[in-house]
């Protein structure tokens, strides 16, 4: 597998697909750069996930989160494209993501995507 940046995610079949089961996975050192200044900004991605069919390598994960690190996107927009791309590979039963944003300018941002049933709720 390769270690550089990749937008894809590596779905493998669910070894449980009979049982329905929680995962949830933190990435506390996400990266990605403001649209308007280019400087970095810093978060935790946290996906809380029932499998469907698939569950995704978390190696895939790291390198697909680390493909943002250079890009620039505001918080609500990295968020809802991390959640999309998750079950577009993974296609979960129920997912949830949130992005926390680390504090600047004396404001942190949390931002929530919600999968249930076939459909983004929030």
């Amino acid at each position: 597998m390769s270690t550089k940046p990749s937008k894809e995610l590596d779905p493998i079949p669910n070894p449980y697909p009979h049982r329905d089961y929680e995962i949830t996975i933190e990435a506390p050192e996400f990266t990605t750069l403001c649209p308007k200044t280019g400087q970095p900004d810093f978060g935790t991605i946290t996906i809380r996930y029932r499998p469907g069919p698939y569950i995704i390598e978390l190696k895939s994960l790291k390198l697909y989160l680390w493909s943002f690190r250079d890009e620039g996107h505001f918080h609500e927009e990295v968020s809802n494209l991390i959640a999309d791309d998750f079950i577009k590979y993974a296609k979960p039963k129920y997912m949830e993501l949130i992005g926390r944003y680390n504090v600047r300018g004396g404001i942190s941002t949390n931002v929530r995507v919600e999968y249930v049933d076939g459909e983004i709720v929030r």
